[in-house]
């Protein structure tokens, strides 16, 4: 067998990474909170010790605080740090306008996150670097945000060139720098090398991407299973996995918590309108109807209840219509004295809109 697959992959493929997103929306909107160390966390103090890191600023990473790390064990490194409860209908409004801004420049992209995309921008004439340096001064001008871009000819490089330079900054990977640029790259910077992993490569001595390339395929299978055989293509820059652009979505819908409970149909009947007319705007966006209108209903003991309506034919985009099918179901599944905390309404069995015009001829 070759010692590794030579291709010719002419793909030009960006992945957008929003620099600790949360922590940045809360930066922007508060300026005083720059210098200071933030996490993106319940206070530990306030919650009995519980919780998780969302994200950090960068003032508190310099910390050793991380995603994914408990809220107590932060607050011991930063005992002076600012703790926010994440605010996920400000950041959900946030990534709507940067995805927005995505397919300005093309139709390919493949949402991973709130944060994150994959674009396959390889119809466009200009070059990955020109197009990420426009996209980024895009989303700079609009919401005040900086990001990190990856340029290179598949996903896999993409993603590592855009962790490799945070923040702020651009990272071009091609044919002729990739196995210098995988060579240097940590051992625990490839896809999937987590803790163990990580401790089991310190064993065999394996220290960076040039002595993980020494590695035979039969080696790294041997030692890491089917994770091996993805780190032997790794370390060769070898991935042909597509943006997954379109990719069906499952559902599409709209939902708001309240801060003080509902109490009256009124009330509950005028949210209902703004969520229905929030629903038929993504739909219409997006060229979708669907067979199955869904309703979520909370409580302010945080009960849940959830009901779906569905039809031989799509629902028609009309407000009327879904405000009057969504205040149906509430009157039949809720007493008349409640206290409402979340209400939600979403689309589901989507299909396209053309379709079904053109079905219908």
């Amino acid at each position: 067998m070759a010692e590794f697959l030579t291709t010719i992959d002419k793909r030009k493929i960006l992945h957008v990474d929003l620099d600790a997103f949360y922590a940045q929306i809360e930066m922007r909107d508060q300026p005083e909170l720059r210098s200071k160390p933030l996490i993106i966390a319940r206070d530990p103090t306030q919650n009995n010790g519980h919780g998780v890191v969302a994200t950090a600023n960068y003032v508190a990473r310099q910390l050793g605080i991380h995603s994914a790390m408990s809220a107590f064990e932060a607050k011991r490194l930063a005992p002076n740090g600012i703790f926010l409860s994440p605010n996920f209908s400000k950041y959900k409004v946030v990534s709507a306008q940067i995805h927005d801004i995505f397919r300005r420049f093309t139709t390919k992209v493949e949402p991973v996150a709130f944060d994150e995309a994959y674009l396959d921008v390889t119809e466009n004439i200009l070059s990955g670097a020109t197009l990420a340096a426009e996209i980024r001064h895009q989303i700079l001008k609009e919401t005040q945000l900086t990001s990190s871009i990856g340029v290179s000819h598949n996903k896999l490089l993409a993603k590592l060139g855009s962790e490799y330079n945070k923040p702020n900054g651009v990272t071009v990977i091609d044919h002729e720098n990739q196995l210098q640029f995988l060579d240097y790259l940590p051992i625990s910077a490839f896809r999937g090398v987590g803790k163990k992993t990580k401790e089991k490569f310190d064993e065999l001595g394996i220290e960076n991407g040039l002595d993980l390339r020494q590695m035979s395929q039969e080696t790294l299978k041997t030692e890491f299973g089917k994770m091996g055989e993805h780190l032997y293509w790794q370390a060769r820059g070898v991935h042909f996995g597509a943006v997954e652009w379109q990719r069906q979505r499952q559902s599409i819908g709209k939902e708001e918590t309240f801060d003080h409970a509902l109490h009256d149909n009124n009330a509950v009947q005028i949210e209902f309108k703004k969520l229905v007319n929030s629903l038929i705007m993504s739909l219409k966006r997006q060229k979708l109807i669907g067979r199955t209108l869904n309703i979520k209903i909370r409580d302010d003991q945080f009960n849940t209840i959830t009901r779906a309506i569905t039809q031989d034919a799509p629902w028609q985009l009309n407000e009327a219509t879904l405000v009057m099918a969504s205040q149906a179901t509430f009157d039949d599944n809720i007493g008349t004295e409640f206290s409402v905390r979340l209400l939600g309404v979403s689309m589901s069995n989507l299909q396209s809109a053309t379709f079904e015009e053109m079905s219908l001829f």
